[in-house]
Formats: structure tokens, C-alpha cells, sequence
């Protein structure tokens, strides 16, 4: 398997440092393997540090199912500042002298755990009536929001210092670490802001097992990117997976639905997803579905060389 070569498929648990876009690194992966199907699940802010997932080749269409999962940061909350940000990057609008003890802290972070309510940041990617919300706050503008639910699973703080403490928080897509940080600080009659945040963990990809981009370029050197590029069954586990049978095959490729029976499924039940595989790889996700004939099999994805 070639770099640059269409047959190259599978995903980058990716440290993105500091100081970088989560599109930056896109583009390194893309100009370091040379090729151009290349994504990402999960943007992280140019500041924040971490788990990025990148998506090689076909596996860009696992983009959706990772983008759903579960991730846990880290982060540093400083006390007794505000930004228009909600972190160091922003202008400083506003301090206080409050000071809350440990006890205080755990006891005000435990409130929000399970489902909260955030509203976005200005300064987020949220789009309104078109615009990025980030865009309209350069131009000096502020607009009325609407507040999205997001769930909460863990939150454990630690490191505690007069002026700051480390929280690590396991929460659902869509939760912006930097407005937890602010609304903790309101609901501790004080304020604060987020001044460093890493991602160590994304789904089934941890930091322990992310690989940097000096990893990525030696690999390259050494024609071994295929050590470094996992296949797409690493978020693909929940489904069942199924061999077809051999005069069945093109058939899937050809894009035909199947009833289940034909593939030699049993115990299915409607909306349920399956891995399909030939003798050789991965062919497809194919979800039951109802049709005139009884339940069918629609491929969701495909991920077969052509």
C-alpha cells in the first residue's frame, strides 16, 4: 500500500499540538501522504492540544459515526478572570477578587453533571442566519443565542492552586469546554476562564496511542504508514459482521439490496447495521430497512476498492 496510492483507507489517531487548526492538520496529512480524500472527526480550537482523529481515503465517510461519540478533555480553569472569549486569547472585560476554596469547587462542579443547558460562545463556529458566530463577534456585533442541551457524564477536578484548577470532563458532542468554564465561575460568584485544554480521548482513540506528526513524516520515509493507519472496524465493533456469499458480491458492489436471508442473516431486526465484508476486506455498512419485498439490506457506506 503506497502512499498516494486511491487503495489508502483507515484512520490517524492524530496528536494535534498547539498553535495549529484542526484543518492544518488535515492539510499535513494530505500533503504528507499526497492525497486528497483526507477529514477530520472533531474540530479542535487552534489553542487546545490532543486526540484528532483523521480520516484517510474512504474511511472519510465514518466522519458522521465519530463525530457522535464521546470525548474527555482536559482542561485548566484560571480563577478570577473574563474574557470575551472565555479563554487567554480573548480581551479581559472584567476580574474579581473571590477566591473559592477546594470543597467549594467540587461542590459547584458537581451540579453539572448529567444534561445542562450551554450557550455558545461568540466567539464558536455556530452558525446563525448564515454567519459564524465568530464572525460577527470581530465585527464588535453580540446576538441573542439560543442555548443547546449537552450531557455531561464525568467531571473530576484536580491540581488545585489559589488561582486555578484541572478538570477532566467526559461529555456528549457539541459541549464547548470554554462556556463550562465560564458558568462554573459564575455559579461560584466569581469568574473564570479556560487558559489550556487538552483532548485525551475521542471515541475509541486515546492519547496514549496518538501519533505525532514527526511519527507521521518518518513513517511516510520509511513506507510504513500502513503501522500508523488503523482500519475503519476500530468504531465499526457495534455492528455484526458478515462474509457474502461469493455470487453476492457484486451484487453489494453494484449497489443492490439484499434481504437478509440472501446473505445468510438471521435475527434481524429493522434499523439494525452490519459490516460486510468479502473474502478479501470490507465491502460496506448496510442497514435493514422495509420495503414491498419485507426487510432489505441499503448500504449506508461503502468502503470497497474500486
Amino acid at each position: 500500500m503506497m502512499p498516494g496510492s486511491d487503495v489508502l483507507l483507515g484512520i490517524i489517531n492524530l496528536y494535534k499540538p498547539t498553535g495549529k487548526t484542526s484543518h492544518d492538520m488535515v492539510s499535513f496529512v494530505r500533503r504528507t501522504l499526497n492525497i486528497k480524500r483526507v477529514g477530520h472527526a472533531g474540530t479542535l480550537d487552534p489553542e487546545a492540544s490532543g486526540v484528532l482523529p483523521v480520516l484517510v481515503g474512504k474511511a472519510t465517510a465514518l466522519s458522521d459515526l465519530l463525530t457522535e461519540k464521546t470525548k474527555t478533555y482536559v482542561a485548566t480553569v484560571q480563577l478570577g478572570i473574563e474574557t470575551d472569549t472565555y479563554d487567554l486569547t480573548g480581551t479581559v472585560i472584567k476580574t474579581s477578587d473571590v477566591r473559592p476554596t477546594k470543597a467549594e469547587i467540587e461542590t459547584a462542579v458537581s451540579g453539572f453533571l448529567g444534561e445542562i443547558s450551554q450557550l455558545p460562545p461568540m466567539y464558536s463556529a455556530v452558525k446563525m442566519n448564515g454567519k459564524k458566530l465568530y464572525e460577527l463577534a470581530r465585527q464588535g456585533l453580540e446576538i441573542e443565542r439560543k442555548p443547546r442541551k449537552v450531557f455531561i457524564e464525568h467531571l473530576r477536578c484536580f491540581e488545585f492552586t489559589e488561582d486555578s484548577f484541572k478538570m477532566e470532563v467526559r461529555c456528549s458532542k457539541g459541549t464547548y469546554i470554554r462556556s463550562l468554564c465560564y458558568d462554573i465561575g459564575k455559579s461560584l460568584g466569581t469568574c473564570a476562564v479556560m487558559s489550556a485544554l487538552v483532548r485525551t480521548q475521542s471515541g475509541p482513540f486515546s492519547l496514549e496511542n496518538a501519533v505525532s506528526p514527526e511519527q507521521v513524516e518518518e513513517a511516510m520515509k520509511q513506507d510504513k504508514i500502513a503501522d500508523i493507519l488503523l482500519p475503519p472496524e476500530t468504531v465499526l465493533t457495534a455492528y455484526r459482521a458478515v462474509t457474502v456469499p461469493a455470487h453476492a458480491v457484486a451484487k453489494i458492489k453494484n449497489g443492490l439490496r439484499m434481504r437478509p436471508a440472501q446473505l445468510k442473516i438471521q435475527d434481524e431486526v429493522m434499523g439494525e447495521i452490519f459490516r460486510l465484508y468479502d473474502e478479501k476486506e470490507l465491502l460496506c455498512l448496510a442497514k435493514v430497512i422495509e420495503s414491498e419485498e419485507g426487510p432489505v439490506l441499503a448500504i449506508e457506506k461503502t468502503f470497497y476498492q474500486v
